[in-house]
């Protein structure tokens, strides 16, 4: 039988040129006034699909880290110096974080930055994983890398909204849940924005 499965890389693409605007931790949060001369650090994170398997590549965090111990994230962090953009920084932080080589991936585009609670612009990259790949954690940022079916995390009808006190207010936020993983805050967010485009 011919295979019905959607064309992924395609579906991506169409994602990136979908109308859209930047997304933000705060989006479900309307009563909290974000100072106009805020400085946002710039971050890059790596949304990696394998189209073969029609999965996406997380990790989850450490949970010895200062910030977000323990979260599922995707792969990336804060732009370096040393680094030529978004693409770059998210390419060189899957390497370093999981032992992705940057060229098992076939960059596609990026979406508009996400700004974090932690005050980053966060700049999701779109790719699709080529080759085999084996994990190589660096165990003292990441605990598990592992993947879930892309079209079980983008469907609409799997995020929820939660609550939770934070910093002496009720916070807001995307959920979405695959078997034992839990997404939440920026992650759940940044695939509610793909999801949203995808539908477009």
């Amino acid at each position: 039988m011919p295979d019905r499965r959607p064309d992924l890389k395609q579906t991506l693409i169409k994602a990136l040129s979908a109308p859209g605007r930047a997304s933000s931790d705060y989006d479900l949060n309307q009563n909290v006034t974000l100072p106009a001369d805020r400085v946002l650090r710039p971050a890059a994170v790596l949304i990696a699909v394998r189209e073969e398997t029609q999965t996406l590549l997380l990790t989850k965090r450490s949970t010895a880290l200062k910030h977000h111990p323990g979260q599922v994230a995707f792969p990336g962090g804060k732009i370096d110096p040393g680094d030529d953009g978004p693409v770059d920084a998210a390419l060189r932080e899957a390497r370093e974080e999981i032992g992705l080589p940057e060229s098992q991936v076939e960059v596609l585009g990026t979406l508009p930055p996400h700004e974090t609670v932690t005050s980053y612009a966060m700049t999701p990259v779109l790719g699709v994983l080529r080759g085999d790949f084996t994990p190589v954690i660096e165990v003292g940022e990441v605990s598990e890398a592992f993947e879930v079916p892309f079209h079980h995390v983008i469907d609409p009808s799997r995020f929820h909204i939660e609550r939770r006190h934070w910093r002496g207010t009720e916070r807001r936020y995307y959920t979405v849940t695959y078997g034992p993983y839990y997404i939440w805050g920026a992650t759940a967010r940044i695939l509610a924005a793909l999801s949203d485009r995808i539908a477009r």
